[in-house]
């Protein structure tokens, strides 16, 4: 499994409103938008953006980071290898699959291998 891309998560109110200084930041548009599991997710240079009320961010904010990989399957590898524990999924997700994994020393990331 490689890691392919690394995008900061950004908790936000409210997307829209968080957009414009990202893309003066960054210079770049949004490159995914998309409702999921309450709250809607948008990406935009290095950022992910996960946007919502405090009651809908709450199951997502343990998640510090996500990772974006050529092949979810080598998580077991990882895991094997370097330690750590599978919170959940795999699961099929808007952009294809994911699993979040708690690492040791406690930092919690999303893996996702996206569809072709």
């Amino acid at each position: 499994m490689k890691a392919l891309n690394t995008l900061a998560r950004l908790y936000v109110d409210d997307v829209d409103r968080a957009l414009p200084a990202l893309r003066a930041l960054t210079g770049e548009e949004v490159g995914l938008r998309f409702p999921y599991a309450g709250v809607e997710v948008a990406a935009i240079g290095g950022f992910l953006l996960v946007a919502g009320t405090d009651e809908a961010l709450a199951p997502f904010r343990a998640v510090q980071s996500t990772v974006l990989v050529d092949d979810l399957d080598g998580l077991a590898e990882l895991l094997a290898t370097h330690g750590g524990e599978i919170v959940s999924g795999p699961n099929q997700v808007p952009t294809g699959r994911n699993a979040m994994v708690r690492h040791p020393g406690g930092v919690v990331l999303e893996y996702v291998q996206h569809s072709a």
